[in-house]
């Protein structure tokens, strides 16, 4: 029996174990461009080193020898990435689709089994689109399940992206989905609802007792336009009950993420501890220099504020397009006054069939270059995390998280989209093989 069968019979043992098939002792990654992450211009052609499953060498092709029996994958003249970075998604939740049912449907009708098997369905497309780590910023009423998710991927029974999970979110009472049912009846809810600080305190402790990475809470909820047409959101955690939080989740060796949109409820979230604003629609000149001053992380998600606008003329067709003109303003002044920003989609309110580098795209179209895009979803997402160095760039001692794509993304941000080779901790996991004329099939 040859080597090959050999081969074949340990992959597929390892895959009914759940383990993941066996990485080659050394492989070499060839392409005929680099863009490494740091923010550093292309250079290329390269070969990158890989061993058990990190980078041990990124070097001139010309100038590289590669080992015996090395592992040997050829890009061509394709431009090789770091692995990307979402530091805001919803495995479980799938676009709030009228024709589905909405949001509502998802929680209401749908086994958690079922939103667990859709979830995993989104993992690996997040995977195949480079995307070779996700922030999971709730379930949306599934519980733990990202928990279970996550495990799953670890253990190798599942392919998808690295995981840092919030569990639950927090929120209060009136200040989360479902909502609009007879109050003698009870629904569920998307996050975890707490009044008062030593409730506040408890659920923080529950969701890092079961395996949360980061606590995520919700400061803002509802959101409506006053009789000038200015943008006003509905505050919820009180700054006793946030801190509560922050002070639980800092003494674990953890960081909170804050859902605030603007006003009241944005001012207590910078106030408050929190260590990423997510969204942050509208933002005034003291609070972006605050941010900026804290040294804290804005995750502005910007695609999904563009889309599934409601009528224009109606209360709340006005109020989703002013959302996103304020947005575009808070966006361009945090960028300008160097506020760390880190790239965010919020996908599953997009759904999960759907590009996530379309954000991408925003981003540039609102001022970043694309160097400072891309960045933004590698050395930047991954110092959020607290990640630097290992995660988000192509160097020596890094994971071997790599992606590539055809052309130049500096050139032509949207090459980002598709995507030609992904590979995670050392192992090739999606790739397109190359026709005879050397383009991507």
């Amino acid at each position: 029996m040859n080597r090959a069968w050999w081969m074949a019979c340990a992959v597929l043992t390892a895959s009914l174990a759940g383990a993941a098939p066996p990485v080659p002792a050394v492989t070499v990654v060839y392409a005929g461009h680099l863009i490494d992450g740091t923010g550093a211009p292309p250079r290329g052609p390269v070969a990158v080193e890989i061993r058990a499953g990190h980078i041990s060498a990124v070097v001139d092709r010309a100038r590289y020898v590669a080992p015996a029996g090395v592992q040997v994958v050829d890009l061509g003249a394709a431009t090789l990435l770091p692995g990307l970075i979402d530091t805001h998604t919803h495995l479980f939740l799938q676009g709030e689709v009228p024709e589905e049912g909405g949001y509502d449907a998802q929680l209401l009708k749908h086994p958690q089994s079922f939103r667990a098997a859709r979830a995993v369905v989104s993992a690996r497309r997040a995977l195949e689109q480079g995307f070779t780590t996700l922030r999971d910023l709730e379930t949306e009423g599934a519980g733990y399940g990202d928990v279970g998710i996550k495990e799953a991927i670890e253990a190798g029974y599942i392919e998808g992206p690295r995981l840092f999970v919030v569990t639950r979110a927090i929120s209060t009472t009136g200040g989360y989905p479902l909502e609009g049912y007879a109050p003698e009846i009870n629904v569920p809810k998307g996050a975890q609802l707490i009044d008062g600080p030593v409730a506040a305190r408890k659920a923080a402790r529950e969701q890092l007792d079961n395996g949360a990475d980061w606590i995520k809470v919700y400061m803002t909820h509802r959101s409506w336009l006053d009789a000038a047409g200015h943008l006003v959101t509905q505050p919820t955690l009180t700054l006793e009950e946030l801190r509560a939080i922050t002070d639980e989740t800092h003494g674990w060796g953890r960081k909170v993420a804050c859902h605030a949109y603007n006003g009241i409820g944005l001012q207590r979230a910078l106030d408050g501890g929190c260590d990423s604003i997510e969204h942050g629609l509208e933002m005034t000149d003291a609070q972006i220099a605050q941010l900026k001053r804290m040294d804290l992380w804005y995750v502005p998600t910007l695609a999904v504020y563009y889309r599934d606008w409601d009528p224009a003329g109606t209360p709340s067709g006005e109020r989703d397009r002013v959302r996103a003109a304020v947005h575009a303003v808070t966006f361009q002044k945090a960028l300008a006054a160097g506020v760390k920003i880190a790239f965010g989609t919020d996908m599953g309110g997009i759904p999960w069939n759907e590009p996530i580098a379309q954000e991408f795209d925003r981003e540039v179209a609102l001022g970043m270059t694309p160097m400072q895009a891309i960045q933004s979803a590698t050395t930047k997402a991954a110092e959020l995390l607290g990640q630097a160095g290992t995660l988000g760039v192509v160097a020596p001692g890094a994971l071997a998280d790599l992606m590539a794509v055809d052309g130049d993304p500096l050139a032509d941000i949207a090459r980002l989209a598709q995507v030609r080779f992904v590979m995670k901790n050392g192992q090739v996991v999606h790739q397109h093989v190359l026709s005879a004329d050397g383009a991507s099939r």
